[in-house]
């Protein structure tokens, strides 16, 4: 099943996209949460009626004419790991760490589907970076790696853009990942009963202006996700909507020669197998003192 958040005149909804077309939920389900947390919170009696309704047409809506938010528009958290593709590490000159490197983001730098990822007035060092993203279904503390896959709700994608120059001011990478408008989310959450467990073996690739720069599979992520699920609880509790976005492969911009900095008139396109593909423009955020040949 796939599931999207979409502006609703205004406000929040959520709806069922299949065949190019997306579904409100409250059509099909008239006394269902409006949210999507609220949708994960429910719990699998309310996934498996709407999966009952997965042939009923309601009002549907071409997809091309909503305007989706990201499926999470402010999630509790946003975990984020670093340096969990071997290849990724070496070409940035790191050895992988045998303990997940782990960051947050915030909610004010979330980025919707085909909204445009904003390049900030302080650096043109804008880079890509495509991640599969794991959805918290249910409140886990400090569990195993056998039962981390019982606290997961399902799959979505995430582009980790990093301002390079921020991001290595310090030793800790918050202020490079943060900046406004550049983390695109989305388009849509698909429920894990619909993807191999643990999101295994897809594809996973990023294209800049049509041309793949990242090509890989989840295969080969250091830390794969039960892992990742268990170790985050060990620290902290995992609540409904929380989001871990579980690292890049290789083919950043930063280590191409020249590097590939994205610029305003570039579209970034992240895509993995079983998921979709997350597409957005970039541009100059507001009252940018940059020009494209800085």
């Amino acid at each position: 099943m796939k599931l999207a958040t979409f502006d609703d005149q205004g406000r929040d909804a959520v709806g069922l996209i299949r065949n190019e077309a997306l579904v409100p939920v409250a059509d099909l389900l008239p006394d269902a949460p409006t949210t999507m947390i609220g949708l994960i919170e429910a719990g699998p009696t309310l996934l498996r009626a709407l999966a009952d309704m997965s042939s009923t047409d309601g009002n549907a809506l071409p997809l091309a004419g909503v305007t989706l938010l990201p499926p999470i528009p402010r999630p509790g958290k946003i975990l984020c790991i670093g340096l969990n593709y071997v290849d990724h590490a070496a070409e940035g000159g790191t050895t992988v760490p045998d303990y997940p490197a782990v960051f947050m983001r915030t909610a004010s730098s979330l980025v919707a589907p085909g909204a445009p990822v904003l390049r900030p007035r302080r650096s043109d060092r804008l880079d890509y970076e495509a991640e599969l993203t794991v959805v918290i279904g249910r409140r886990c503390h400090d569990v195993g790696e056998d039962e981390a896959l019982d606290h997961v709700f399902g799959y979505t994608l995430f582009n980790d853009v990093s301002v390079r120059d921020y991001q290595r001011k310090t030793t800790q990478w918050t202020m490079g990942k943060n900046f406004d408008g550049t983390g695109p989310m989305g388009p849509a959450i698909v429920t894990k009963d619909d993807l191999p467990a643990g999101a295994s073996g897809l594809g996973i690739r990023t294209r800049l202006n049509g041309q793949t720069v990242q090509d890989a599979s989840t295969d080969q992520m250091v830390f794969k996700v039960p892992r990742l699920v268990s170790l985050i609880s060990q620290v902290m509790t995992l609540e409904p909507g929380d989001v871990i976005a579980t690292g890049t492969p290789s083919g950043v911009a930063h280590a191409r020669k020249p590097p590939l900095w994205m610029k305003p008139g570039d579209r970034i396109e992240v895509e993995v197998d079983g998921i979709g593909t997350l597409g957005n423009p970039v541009a100059d955020a507001a009252g940018s003192r940059l020009t494209d040949a800085a």
